[in-house]
C-alpha cells in the first residue's frame, strides 16, 4: 500500500511539474543524398530529449507553463559522423485571458556543424566544451529562457543570458563557427554581448513593456495597450541613434514584424502614420510591410 501510494504521489508530482521546454523538434536531411537516413530519426529524438528533458532552471513549472518552442535542423551535408546544418530557432509566448501565442524569438542560425554519433544521447556540460551539438542546444535553450523571462519581468531572463554567454566562453578554442566574435556581428557570441551590455538594456525594456503592459491588457483595453507598445518602441529608437542595424534590434524585428502590421492596421490614422514613420526608421528593411498598415481599416 505504501508503495502504491509512493508511486501515485510521484506519478502526481510529474503530472503538476515539469521541465521548462515543450520543444518541437524537426530534422529534415532532403539535400543528403546516398545515405542512410535512420541517423536523422535518432538525432530528432535525441535532439527532443535533451531539450525537453533536461532540468534548464531551479524554477517549477507546470505542464501547461512550459515554454512552447521549435527547433528545425536541416541537414546540409554529411560525412561520416560530421554534419552540416542550419538550425531555425523559435520560441512563443501566450497572451494573457487570449488563445494568441506571440513569437518571442525566430532566429535562422547559417553556422551550426557538428559531430552526432548514432544511438549516443546528448548531455548537458557547463563546466567546458564537450562537443558543439550540445553546445549550441544548450546555448539557444538559455536564450529561450531569457527571452521569456525578460517578457514577464523586467530584465527578468539576465541569469539566462549569462548561462548562455558562459557556453560562448567555453567555446572560444572550438573549431566550429559561430562563437567568437571577429567572425561577424551577427553571431551567437553578440546576440549574448548585447542582451548583456547595459547600452543595449533598451530593447529588453521594451520586450518586457511591450507584452506585460501592452499585449497582455489588449484582451480588455485594446487602444491603451497599443499605445504602450508604441511607446515601448520608441526604446528601440534609442539604440538605433546609437548603433544602426544592431543584432539584437534585427532579432526583434524578425519576430514582431508580422504582429505590429496586425496590431496597427486596425489602429486609427494618426496613430497609423506616427507608427509606420518610428518602425520605418528603425527597421527599414521591412518597410514594404509596415506600409500595409496605412491601408483603410
Amino acid at each position: 500500500m505504501r508503495i502504491l501510494l509512493t508511486l501515485s504521489i510521484l506519478f502526481i508530482s510529474v503530472q503538476l511539474f515539469s521541465q521548462e521546454l515543450n520543444c518541437r523538434v524537426q530534422v529534415f536531411s532532403g539535400k543528403v543524398q546516398g545515405t542512410d537516413k535512420r541517423v536523422f530519426k535518432t538525432l530528432q529524438t535525441a535532439v527532443y530529449e535533451f531539450m525537453n528533458n533536461t532540468k534548464w532552471t531551479n524554477d517549477e513549472f507546470k505542464n501547461e507553463e512550459r515554454i512552447e518552442c521549435s527547433l528545425l535542423i536541416n541537414v546540409t551535408e554529411r560525412s561520416g559522423d560530421r554534419f552540416k546544418a542550419t538550425i531555425q530557432v523559435q520560441a512563443r509566448r501566450p497572451v494573457y485571458k487570449t488563445s494568441y501565442s506571440s513569437v518571442l524569438f525566430n532566429h535562422l542560425d547559417n553556422n551550426f556543424s557538428f559531430t552526432y554519433l548514432e544511438y549516443d544521447p546528448i548531455e548537458l556540460n557547463m563546466t567546458s566544451f564537450g562537443d558543439n551539438l550540445s553546445a549550441v542546444l544548450a546555448y539557444y535553450a538559455y536564450v529561450i529562457l531569457a527571452v521569456d523571462y525578460d517578457s514577464y519581468e523586467l530584465m527578468g531572463g539576465t541569469q539566462y543570458f549569462q548561462k548562455a554567454q558562459q557556453i560562448v566562453n567555453y567555446a572560444q578554442n572550438a573549431q566550429e563557427k559561430g562563437w567568437k566574435a571577429f567572425e561577424g556581428r551577427k553571431n551567437r557570441y553578440w546576440l549574448v554581448e548585447n542582451g548583456l551590455n547595459d547600452l543595449f538594456s533598451p530593447i529588453r525594456k521594451c520586450n518586457y513593456a511591450y507584452h506585460m503592459k501592452g499585449l497582455d491588457i489588449m484582451f480588455e483595453e485594446v487602444e491603451q495597450g497599443r499605445a504602450i507598445i508604441h511607446e515601448s518602441l520608441k526604446l528601440l529608437k534609442k539604440i538605433h541613434n546609437y548603433q544602426p542595424n544592431t543584432f539584437n534590434i534585427q532579432l526583434f524585428f524578425d519576430a514582431k514584424v508580422d504582429e505590429l502590421v496586425n496590431i496597427y492596421s486596425k489602429a486609427y490614422d494618426d496613430e497609423k502614420k506616427e507608427v509606420v514613420l518610428l518602425l520605418s526608421g528603425i527597421n527599414p528593411g521591412n518597410v514594404g510591410k509596415y506600409n500595409k498598415i496605412l491601408k483603410p481599416r
